[in-house]
């Protein structure tokens, strides 16, 4: 899914009505109009109050003309205007007129130097945000955060219109008590970039999108910074297998990492490889590994180095397709100098994590050594060793979009919407859950990614995919081990599971979890 900026939505628009020829005011009516049908296909007439606030230019307009449609359906409906200044947009004064011509009970006008005694909030009401929209280009009022505030405090269900009020489309928030936080958010067309990141995402629990009829073709032809991944995104990228293939088909990967005590790394990533379908798995690994990995991974070849304890040196007589640099492998000097002569004269594709990054972050005269589209996968921590601190989600956004742009490599942001990051595009994942905060489980990433390369995914999609399938994988899994007893070993037994769940039916999908609910 397209995730459209502020500038798009608003061409999108303009196009809408040319294209459509049609008022701005009729794009209102749709939305609007959307909105109500969405409240009224859950709440089929119940009178528990609504509270609509509006404020003065769009989206207040927008909350006019679902307020309009509830009162006209006899919901127990009160509306506010936050009169804060004089620059009412044209569509909003024209559905001001509109709603007094269905109700005597006028929308109530709230000064922004007055109390709010008159606005009495009960928990179990309903409150509509339609106070500001994605226009909003600096920080609300004192009075309007504290309106904000007491809309917390009340503790009733918020539903908010396209973005919650106080949230900015493009850059980080100022003061967290000026933002609405919101239980749902219905967004226009397509959902905005501020509901995935981590400083963020808290405003609004959950979200979606409901279409308002902008012209297709805009939509379709319309190249997006941002592109939000599930299923459909993923499942074009799907390669399947031939009849007589054979396993050389598939390429071969190796695990290049494990040190003392860390060799569980490894058989992670080199298990995770062969479950996302590669041909053949290599680990190269200390010697202390060489027993584990061949008593309980049979299916992998083991390479070791000499020494006992750590990867002193790097050295090999076969051709992997793609290797997984990192997990596991520790930073002892001998092992930053085996991988700074290892990148000196490797060819293939490379895949890194874990100590892979933070040896790349001491000595980052490596980074011009890494072939191109090489894909690195740090989490938070890491990432800030390799590419300074950032002041918020956006300026962090920013600076790998210049990394990956300077050395022509992949860099796939760790976390809850984990965000794989090539040049200027953003492709924000949808699957996962917090059980995967767990150890290992960027281990089985690692192998997930480097085994899709090594079946020629090529690095971009193979890391957009295997994200898809990291995650989803561990969906499955949370459904016999919840978030707490949650594995990354787990994520491996599951990923024939979340590979087959690429081919179901919505409504498959629905009778499992109708299933699971029942069970």
């Amino acid at each position: 899914m397209k995730v459209f900026s502020k500038a798009q939505i608003y061409e999108g628009d303009k196009l809408t009505t040319e294209r459509q020829n049609i008022a701005s005011t009729d794009l209102m009516e749709r939305a609007g109009t959307q909105i109500f049908n969405w409240i009224h296909t859950r709440m089929q007439g119940a009178q528990v109050p609504i509270h609509i606030f509006c404020g003065i230019g769009n989206n207040g307009g927008d909350g006019l003309v679902l307020s309009r449609h509830l009162i006209t359906h006899g919901y127990n409906v009160i509306t506010y205007i936050i009169n804060c200044s004089d620059k009412r947009s044209k569509d909003f004064l024209i559905n001001y007129d509109r709603i007094k011509n269905v109700t005597k009970d006028w929308p109530k006008m709230l000064s922004c130097s007055g109390d709010f005694s008159e606005i009495m909030i009960d928990e179990k009401d309903i409150i509509v945000d339609a106070v500001f929209g994605i226009g909003l280009n600096r920080p609300p009022n004192d009075w309007v955060k504290e309106l904000f505030q007491k809309w917390k405090s009340s503790k009733a269900f918020t539903l908010a219109i396209d973005i919650p009020s106080g949230l900015y489309t493009d850059r980080a928030v100022e003061d967290e008590n000026a933002v609405v936080y919101a239980g749902y958010t219905l967004s226009f067309q397509s959902p905005k970039l501020v509901f995935f990141l981590p400083e963020t995402a808290k405003y609004t629990i959950q979200w979606e999108v409901l279409d308002i009829g902008i012209d297709r073709e805009y939509l379709m032809q319309t190249e997006t910074e941002v592109e939000l991944i599930s299923k459909f995104e993923v499942l074009p990228l799907y390669k399947p297998r031939e009849k007589f293939a054979h396993k050389g088909d598939f390429g071969h990967v190796m695990i290049l990492g494990g040190s003392h005590g860390k060799i569980g790394a490894v058989n992670l990533a080199s298990r995770a490889s062969l479950s996302s379908g590669a041909g053949l798995v290599t680990a190269y690994v200390p010697e202390c590994g060489y027993n584990s990995l061949q008593a309980s991974l049979p299916e992998a070849m083991v390479i070791t180095d000499a020494e006992t304890k750590f990867i002193s040196a790097i050295n090999f007589d076969i051709e992997p397709t793609v290797i997984g640099v990192g997990v596991g492998l520790g930073t002892t000097d001998k092992t930053i100098k085996a991988l700074e002569n290892f990148l000196k004269k490797n060819k293939a594709p490379l895949v890194i994590d874990a100590d892979g990054i933070n040896i790349l972050s001491k000595k980052k005269t490596l980074l011009k050594l890494l072939p191109e589209q090489t894909i690195l996968t740090p989490h938070p921590k890491e990432l800030e060793r390799l590419i300074g601190k950032w002041s918020d989600d956006f300026d962090k956004l920013k600076k790998v979009k210049a990394f990956t742009k300077k050395y022509n490599i992949i860099v796939l942001i760790k976390g809850a919407n984990s965000i794989t990051v090539y040049g200027d595009k953003l492709y924000v994942n949808t699957t996962g859950n917090s059980g995967m905060a767990t150890a290992g489980s960027g281990d089985v990433l690692t192998g997930i990614i480097s085994g899709l390369v090594a079946q020629g995914y090529k690095p971009l999609n193979a890391t957009v995919f295997g994200v898809y399938l990291h995650g989803r994988s561990a969906d499955i899994s949370l459904e016999d081990y919840g978030y707490q007893s949650l594995m990354a070993s787990h994520i491996i037994e599951t990923l024939g599971e979340a590979y087959i769940d690429l081919f179901k039916q919505p409504e498959q999908d629905q009778a499992q979890e109708n299933n699971n609910a029942e069970q």
